[in-house]
């Protein structure tokens, strides 16, 4: 059954756990319809239980390091519902090494980076419908960065996967400096639209993000004393997704309610406008 088309949609990413399932359940409580997308089965089960008590919600299930995964999960969110209101790019994660798909893409920039551009991507026509019948300003793409990127002074055009020999972590900074270029440059293309694109960086939170990086990282986090609860980010999440401020001049980069200029890396512009082409390259080459 398909959604109340009457009614806002929000799809969140990385539902199953942390931040996206402290925002869907916020969202759902306010009366949105909610499509989570998770990646563990177990998880993404709980998760849909505690959301539905809340409000209405659909949970899918996704692995989002393979972009067939993606276009697959794409399908079924156009199945459910004509418009998006609100598209959340959460999902994501840190690696302990280099992991190479059976795509033959680079793992951490597979999640972290293709899967959400390829994720707006097929979801442009019912973003586009949403802004179509809703007030300038209402229909949004909300990322979430890192102050990881501020880590490293841009991507390297002739490696955009990372795939030389660098580490996990630089691997994982680089593609949270390319969701911050990605908003930008959705931000300019898909403004004319009605659609507004912002990022934002939700701190150190005690949830499963390192679950599968370094020990050194798992350590960090579990022993981190001012690691915050998945509800303050989510907050943030919330008011970019729903109340005025998120929904005015797009391409900007949010902390705890406040907007917060990124690196100088991340203000490229002409960087954004490369990998947004490279992106779509790598894509096209996947498609079977």
């Amino acid at each position: 059954m398909g959604f109340d088309e009457n009614r806002p949609v929000a799809v969140v990413t990385g539902a199953s756990a942390g931040i996206g399932r402290a925002t869907a359940r916020r969202l759902a409580g306010l009366g949105w319809q909610v499509i989570g997308v998770g990646r563990d089965p177990e998880r993404s089960a709980a998760a849909e239980a505690e959301i539905a008590a809340a409000g209405r919600v659909a949970m899918l299930r996704s692995d989002f390091t393979l972009m067939a995964d993606v276009r697959r999960t794409a399908e079924e969110i156009r199945a459910l519902t004509p418009r998006v209101d609100v598209l959340i790019n959460n999902a994501g994660g840190v690696r302990d090494r280099q992991i190479i798909t059976a795509e033959g893409t680079e793992a951490t920039f597979a999640a972290n980076h293709l899967a959400p551009f390829l994720l707006t991507q097929e979801l442009m026509p019912q973003l586009r419908a949403s802004a179509a019948g809703t007030a300038p300003g209402s229909t949004r793409v909300i990322a979430v960065s890192s102050s990881a990127h501020r880590q490293v002074d841009g991507l390297d055009p002739v490696d955009l996967q990372s795939l030389g020999d660098v580490s996990s972590m630089v691997a994982y900074c680089r593609a949270k400096l390319a969701n911050i270029l990605f908003t930008r440059e959705l931000a300019r293309r898909a403004g004319p639209d009605g659609i507004v694109a912002q990022v934002m960086h939700p701190g150190l939170v005690a949830s499963n993000f390192a679950a599968h990086g370094s020990p050194a990282l798992q350590a960090h986090y579990a022993n981190a004393a001012d690691a915050l609860a998945p509800e303050e980010p989510a907050e943030t999440l919330v008011w970019l997704a729903t109340e005025p401020e998120g929904g005015r001049d797009g391409g900007r980069h949010f902390h705890r309610m406040a907007e917060e200029p990124p690196s100088d890396a991340a203000q490229d512009d002409d960087a954004a406008a490369r990998l947004w082409v490279e992106s779509e390259k790598l894509l096209a080459a996947l498609q079977p």
